[in-house]
């Protein structure tokens, strides 16, 4: 959802906290602009992420509730590149043929594993929304804790957009599945502090 943070997808390199470098998209022209954008269905945490070691992020469409999200405007091109990154593929290899069919369907899966599932969650301003995540629903995966380094990524960029105040990310993220039990808005609230 940060904006710092995509731009390692985008130009390349190993974000703070990370655990991985990635090689960036083959046109780095940064997001055009980035907007807040709440949509139906829950963010929630599960699996094991190499990249943080502790529960990554996940989108459920279907799960009662609302998601707070950061859509950021890119190419096509990028936003395939991207996700091929996520797939632990080669930029330029195998996300692009799924666009076609997510804006036709609203859903197109590339393959079994996480962030292997596109979807098109509608338009904002025209252009389509989309995003990848699992293709399992939120309570076919045991939940798991997220990383102090990821949350504070995810809360720094909820809180750019201006839409929320610090104390409504705290709690908004500190209250998803995964993170609730885990984490505390107090405890999410010093990680934004601490910048």
């Amino acid at each position: 959802m940060r904006v710092e943070r995509l731009r390692h997808y985008i130009d390349g390199g190993r974000p703070p906290g990370a655990r991985r470098v990635y090689p960036g998209c083959r046109d780095r022209t940064p997001p055009a602009r980035s907007a807040a954008v709440v949509v139906p269905g829950r963010v929630y945490f599960a699996t094991e992420s190499p990249v943080w070691t502790s529960g990554r992020g996940f989108y459920d469409p279907a799960a009662g509730g609302v998601a707070w999200c950061v859509a950021h405007l890119v190419t096509a091109r990028q936003f395939s590149d991207i996700a091929a990154q996520e797939m632990y593929r080669t930029p330029g290899a195998g996300a692009g043929a799924g666009l076609a069919g997510a804006l036709a369907t609203g859903r197109a899966r590339l393959g079994p594993g996480r962030y292997e599932t596109l979807l098109c969650l509608g338009t904002l301003a025209g252009v389509p929304v989309l995003t990848f995540t699992a293709p399992w629903r939120m309570g076919d995966v045991e939940l798991r804790r997220p990383a102090a380094p990821y949350v504070a990524h995810l809360a720094a960029g909820l809180a750019a957009t201006g839409a929320w105040g610090r104390a409504e990310v705290a709690a908004y993220l500190a209250g998803c599945p995964g993170a609730r039990g885990h984490w505390t808005p107090e405890d999410v609230g010093a990680l934004m502090a601490a910048g």
